[in-house]
């Protein structure tokens, strides 16, 4: 596939308007998202400029730009409203497409380059630190990995990188790329994984997983090596609480963790201890609405950014308030 040049902005980025009515949730008694939390869809299928094929992962830097990966390979650079700065291309793409991205505390970005078993580094303009590559060999080593599905950082600077396949596991790196300690194997007990697609580390050091195929987030204590279980919560379903393949998380900093479930076509919304505190999202093309859904950002201001995968798209909505302001309330429960 040859590079894509940059074009016109005025191109890239499709305001929809808001319909007066959102389409109900998939589930028997909901009331659909209020229509007023959305604030923006935009993004449409293509190849040009600021358009998208599946888009995929989705991070934002302290200046609430957006970096967004999908199926051509491509990391395109948005404005929180949608408009493109900037884009580029992982260097191979024949076997397969990365998964997912992260913005590190030093600014690089990781990128796990799922099907050639690395993971990539970045500049935040896009320039490749290939001599900080970590991987590249398939196998069951220490260094070596499955398919690649997520990078995330610990108060130390260590690096988790999760995959899955015959592995299903994470391993853990120092900030340099030097290997530490690995965790999990396949399967469905306590410490075991299903495809770990997502993950976070919080304030105290503790991984969460969103272990997609078990359709559960498990929790370990991460300061210590290998990592401990702590606890898990979620089990397969369409009811509140239960989840479908969980493909991404996010903290607010206000206590609560959103889940984005790509089985289900909702975030959902739960406090610390694995209690749901409400959905937002369902079935369908309309905004607030979803298909398939890969993963979601909270930016700056409060604004969720979802990736609409399935729906070549990504839609913002307002879903947590700054202090100061009136509790934003777009988060069903019944």
């Amino acid at each position: 596939m040859s590079n894509l040049q940059p074009r016109s902005p005025s191109r890239q980025t499709r305001l929809i308007l808001l319909f007066p009515l959102v389409a109900c949730l998939l589930f028997v008694g909901c009331t659909p998202p209020p229509v007023e939390s959305v604030a923006e869809v935009w993004g449409r299928k293509g190849l040009d400029d600021g358009r998208f094929i599946k888009p995929r992962a989705i991070a934002v830097d302290e200046s609430d730009q957006l970096y967004i990966i999908d199926m051509t390979s491509r990391i395109q650079v948005f404005d929180h409203l949608g408009k493109l700065q900037n884009f580029w291309k992982t260097p191979e793409c024949v076997n397969g497409k990365p998964c997912g991205i992260s913005i590190l505390r030093d600014g690089r970005i990781a990128v796990p380059d799922t099907h050639y078993f690395r993971v990539l580094f970045y500049t935040p303009e896009g320039q490749l630190l290939s001599e900080q590559t970590i991987g590249g060999q398939n196998g069951r080593g220490e260094g070596e990995f499955g398919f690649l599905t997520d990078v995330v950082e610990d108060s130390q600077g260590n690096l988790y990188v999760s995959e899955y396949g015959d592995f299903d596991r994470i391993q853990k790196f120092t900030s340099d790329g030097k290997y530490i300690c690995s965790l999990g194997a396949h399967g469905t007990e306590e410490g075991e994984f299903l495809r770990p697609q997502g993950m976070l580390v919080d304030e105290k050091d503790q991984l969460w997983v969103a272990d997609a195929c078990n359709h559960r987030i498990q929790v370990f204590d991460a300061t210590t090596e290998p990592p401990t279980f702590k606890f898990s919560f979620g089990s397969s379903g369409s009811g509140i609480g239960e989840l479908s393949y969980p493909y991404n998380m996010l903290f607010d900093g206000q206590g609560f963790l959103y889940v984005c479930e790509f089985g289900n076509h909702r975030l959902q919304k739960f406090d610390l201890e694995g209690n749901s505190h409400g959905i937002w999202g369902g079935p369908g093309r309309e905004p607030g609405q979803l298909h398939q859904p890969w993963g979601m950002t909270l930016d700056s201001q409060g604004y969720f950014h979802v990736i609409d995968s399935y729906n070549h798209r990504v839609q913002r909505f307002k879903g947590v308030a700054k202090e100061g302001e009136p509790p934003i309330d777009c988060w069903q429960t019944e």
